[in-house]
């Protein structure tokens, strides 16, 4: 909340301006060898980004961290479980800050990759996407593959919203434009009604969002 007002801020103050410019050198016409594969490579290895394979990275990183490494287990205990970590001498107020700093840094990086393909100017605001991001999570379930398929599910929602001008079949429907910049909200309202049950609360961490009570057992 405090770093997008924050970047315009200090932009009035050294540049006289409310957008943040920026060069946009993060484009990809086309991958080498991999761009050049029939069907795949226009579809996934043309026109793209980096910022699209750095999100890709994120993730595989994000599932190697949480499940193969000593951290990994440790933060999923103190979200799971604190007391049992603490009773094991583990550092639980450590590890959640730790969690909260890691947290912090990628959502600083998941706006940078969202305003980068389609803008050269931050204005301050990245239209409520951060709510869809916990969404997302919600969605998947907290689980990195499933995570990744409900953000395409988003991804795909916001495509539409943002590009159905382009696509004739759905301008010949003639449903409002607000209608299509709403779909993402829409699909957001309609997924959390559905993973809100009390069937799907339980797969995230039992202690998330709870404050650590060391007299709690």
């Amino acid at each position: 909340m405090f770093a997008p007002a924050f970047a315009i801020y200090v932009a009035r103050i050294f540049g006289n301006t409310q957008r943040v410019a920026f060069h946009n050198d993060f484009h990809i016409p086309s991958v080498p060898l991999l761009g050049d594969i029939p069907i795949i490579g226009p579809l996934f290895f043309q026109q793209t980004y980096t910022t699209t394979f750095i999100g890709f990275a994120i993730l595989a990183i994000a599932a190697f961290v949480l499940y193969k490494t000593r951290f990994g287990l440790r933060l999923r205990s103190c979200g799971e479980h604190p007391q049992a970590a603490d009773s094991v001498g583990i550092n639980v107020y450590l590890i959640r800050y730790a969690g909260v700093l890691i947290s912090g840094a990628l959502a600083g990086m998941g706006g940078l990759i969202y305003i980068i393909p389609i803008t050269t100017a931050f204005s301050g605001s990245v239209d409520g996407y951060g709510f869809l991001a916990l969404a997302v999570l919600i969605f998947g379930a907290w689980k990195p593959l499933r995570i990744m398929f409900a953000a395409f599910f988003f991804g795909f929602a916001s495509a539409i919203a943002n590009g159905f001008t382009g696509i004739p079949s759905l301008l010949a429907l003639g449903i409002p434009a607000p209608f299509y910049r709403m779909l993402p909200y829409i699909a957001t309202l309609i997924i959390l009604a559905i993973t809100s049950s009390k069937a799907t609360k339980s797969l995230g961490p039992k202690a998330a969002g709870v404050p650590y009570d060391k007299s709690v057992r």
